[in-house]
């Protein structure tokens, strides 16, 4: 079985989530602006609630979101940049219970990783994305778009991965939240 690929061309992720755009599937373009631009693990991402993005006091989105990734049990803090917080202000006044990402079928649940992946599969497939795209890929595509662009240090997205035998590194430099920050806000993907 082939790996899943990231999107490395913006005008083929720009299609991709103008693709539901388009036809009004606002939680499905919300999926995969917020995906790219977050760099989570689907697992990660569907479990994500409208209160870990959206502070209802202040009645304004969240710069940052913390959740313990499930994979690692580890904590992180994810900056949400402009276009993650666009792509989820569009969808706001649509969404349905307390997942961002909510079924239409089950109350109060979020779809599943299966319904994810025939979201993004069928629609790389209507916009023509060559290579394997999958879920995965949404998370591959912003450390493509962080490597190549050059404007985010190597060892911050290892950081940004958990990427393993890194602590050593990451102690030396001194990686710090404000580094983890600018490499989120300054990748743009749309």
């Amino acid at each position: 079985m082939a790996a899943t690929e990231p999107i490395r061309d913006k005008k083929q992720l720009k299609a991709l989530a103008d693709y539901f755009l388009k036809r009004g599937q606002l939680r499905n373009h919300a999926l995969i602006v917020v995906g790219a631009c977050t760099a989570l693990r689907i697992s990660d991402l569907l479990q994500l609630k409208w209160s870990d993005v959206y502070d209802q006091e202040r009645n304004a989105f969240r710069l940052h979101v913390t959740l313990t990734e499930k994979k690692t049990g580890k904590s992180k803090t994810i900056a949400l940049n402009k276009q993650a917080i666009a792509a989820l202000t569009l969808y706001f006044p649509h969404r349905r219970g307390t997942f961002i990402f909510a079924s239409n079928r089950k109350e109060d649940r979020a779809i599943s990783r299966v319904q994810a992946w025939r979201i993004i599969h069928a629609a790389a497939i209507a916009v023509e994305i060559a290579g394997k795209i999958a879920c995965h890929s949404l998370r591959k595509t912003w450390g493509y778009h962080a490597w190549t662009s050059k404007k985010v240090s190597p060892v911050v997205i290892m950081d940004i991965y958990n990427h393993s035998n890194y602590e050593v590194t990451r102690r030396y430099l001194g990686i710090a939240q404000d580094d983890l920050d600018r490499a989120y806000l300054a990748v743009e993907l749309f």
